[in-house]
């Protein structure tokens, strides 16, 4: 498992983590989550801060999924972020994704 040094390990004062420490044997696969209208705003500054920290660290290059948490990347799956090749396993450590950045404009404008 790829690890993303200096990749931020977890939302700042906050239980909101961002990677993984450890490898498991068997990755959880990263699912496509949705958050609910009424969802607490701490749930959306999470996702816009995680999904900021993606821009920054890895721009619009494809990036290994590495020790990303599956969880926190699910909330932006299949909108924000995209499988990055055509042999995509979503229950692989060296998965490639990408940033679709058409809707990041749409979904989080300020981030662009």
């Amino acid at each position: 498992m790829i690890k993303h040094k200096g990749f931020p390990s977890r939302m700042p004062g906050t239980d909101f983590q961002f990677t993984v420490r450890h490898k498991k044997k068997n990755p959880p696969a990263i699912i496509s989550r949705k958050r609910r209208f009424d969802a607490p705003v701490i749930y959306r500054r999470v996702d816009s801060m995680f999904l900021k920290c993606l821009i920054t660290y890895f721009g619009k290059n494809p990036f290994v999924r590495g020790n990303l948490d599956s969880g926190r990347l699910g909330w932006l799956w299949e909108r924000e972020i995209v499988r990055g090749d055509d042999e995509f396993n979503p229950s692989d450590y060296d998965a490639k994704l990408k940033i679709n950045f058409e809707s990041v404009k749409e979904n989080y404008p300020e981030l662009i």
